[in-house]
């Protein structure tokens, strides 16, 4: 790295291009393309016709997050706190319609149909210390399980921390360490328990539920810890959904589910360190749908949207014309994509583990509205069938003609290949990035200044 105000030179440039390592690497991965290319290429996608049912539910609840990383001043180098927030809308979709039909909608109108909910939190990162806490690490761990603690969806409900506590069940923590380096136990290995508890070493010092995460084992010491709070916002996030079913469960409303869809933004999946949660919560929905499906005679609907990376980026290629113009997928074209495919054309891997087996609890679908918005959507695994990724039918996404029937009527023109609830629930949940950050830079000022960060 340069110093401030050095700029780099051609020197490294010469060495780069005369290097006979370099030349030699570049070449091996032209070979690797071009053997790939002798494979017999997987098909495109067929595009089947699945006619969309003429069912919708009454509410649509969106899910999304945000986060915003602000620098603290407490003396040291590098201090930081992220704010994270998760938000969660409610949209009657049967009014929506009856607005739909005499447009131009009020936007008073329209404001009024929804419900919008969001939790905001904020944990401590690099060179930041709870009172009463040896580290920042150890203020993070502490910080998560207090989060998960104090936030439900009802008053009278489980809190995040019983429903992540009851997908821990799921999980083999046998061969996870102590967070602890100097855990005197030999081995050192993690002890199971819950909420907030004692290691059972000479020293007796917290452990916590959440320390299974392993998010804080990608903390950065001495720097930005962006990815770990991302971790720990796809964690909140992903519980919040699981919360709500649970919660609706407990309280014996699954009835409601007949006329409830759920609408996650981004994959369903769970990546990083806590990446263990993605099989957890797999076998918890199929659960979950089990005891619905015997009540309510069908499925969970359940439909997460990415929105950015290689799969949408595939999708808009995938509708250019060999001559550069769009539209070369017909509106209404429903396309269900394999492991092959996936590996062939979009995330090349040869691996004969399927595509996104340790992190994805759904498998993923494209789709052009009938108003030609591009979506790739992603239905979750609630039956073992579902994850048979060497084939690709209608039957393995749950409720399929009813996801798309939503999509064609939830798109949205007020950005490109947009539905409306992740736009709200985005909205509910965004953290401005000038003004909030401002903001927030003053709210974290006055936290060190009464002693809540040392």
């Amino acid at each position: 790295m340069p110093y401030p105000g050095e700029y780099a030179q051609y020197r490294s440039i010469r060495k780069i291009v005369t290097d006979q390592r370099v030349h030699d690497t570049l070449a091996s991965m032209g070979m690797e393309i071009e053997r790939r290319s002798e494979l017999t290429p997987a098909e495109l996608p067929e595009s089947i016709e699945i006619t969309p049912s003429t069912r919708l539910p009454k509410w649509v609840v969106a899910i999304d997050g945000g986060q915003q990383e602000v620098p603290i001043q407490n003396g040291f180098p590098s201090a930081e706190v992220s704010y994270l927030t998760v938000s969660s809308v409610m949209l009657n979709v049967e009014k929506l319609n009856e607005l739909d039909r005499n447009r131009p909608i009020d936007p008073r109108q329209f404001r009024q149909l929804q419900q919008a909910d969001t939790g905001a939190s904020v944990f401590p990162g690099c060179n930041v210390v709870l009172k009463g806490h040896l580290s920042a690490e150890a203020s993070l761990r502490y910080q998560l399980l207090n989060t998960l603690r104090e936030q439900r969806m009802a008053d009278d409900g489980e809190s995040l921390l019983a429903t992540y506590e009851a997908l821990l069940k799921y999980k083999n923590t046998a061969r996870q360490n102590c967070p602890y380096l100097d855990c005197p136990k030999t081995p050192p290995g993690y002890m199971e328990g819950t909420g907030e508890y004692k290691c059972d070493c000479r020293y007796g010092r917290s452990l916590y539920s959440t320390d299974a995460l392993r998010i804080h084992e990608g903390m950065n010491p001495e720097g930005s810890n962006g990815a770990a709070f991302a971790e720990i916002r796809q964690v909140l996030e992903r519980l919040w959904l699981v919360n709500v079913l649970r919660t609706i469960e407990q309280k014996g409303w699954l009835s409601s589910l007949k006329r409830l869809a759920f609408v996650l933004d981004g994959p369903l999946a769970v990546f990083g360190h806590p990446a263990w949660l993605n099989d957890a919560i797999q076998r918890e929905l199929q659960r979950i749908n089990t005891v619905a499906r015997q009540q309510n005679g069908e499925d969970l609907f359940l439909l997460g949207i990415e929105k950015t990376g290689t799969f949408p980026t595939h999708l808009l290629n995938l509708d250019i014309h060999p001559n550069g113009s769009p539209g070369r997928i017909r509106p209404g074209a429903c396309m269900l994509i394999t492991d092959l495919y996936i590996k062939r054309n979009i995330v090349f891997n040869e691996n004969p583990r399927p595509y996104g087996y340790q992190t994805y609890f759904g498998r993923k679908f494209f789709y052009k509205t009938r108003s030609g918005a591009l979506i790739v959507g992603v239905t979750p695994f609630l039956d073992e069938s579902h994850c048979n990724l060497d084939r690709a039918v209608p039957e393995q996404h749950p409720r399929l003609p009813d996801v798309l029937s939503l999509l064609d009527h939830l798109v949205s023109s007020r950005f490109p290949n947009a539905v409306i609830p992740l736009i709200e629930a985005h909205a509910e949940a965004a953290i401005p990035l000038n003004l909030g950050r401002r903001i927030l830079e003053q709210l974290a000022r006055e936290l060190v200044d009464d002693g809540t960060y040392s």
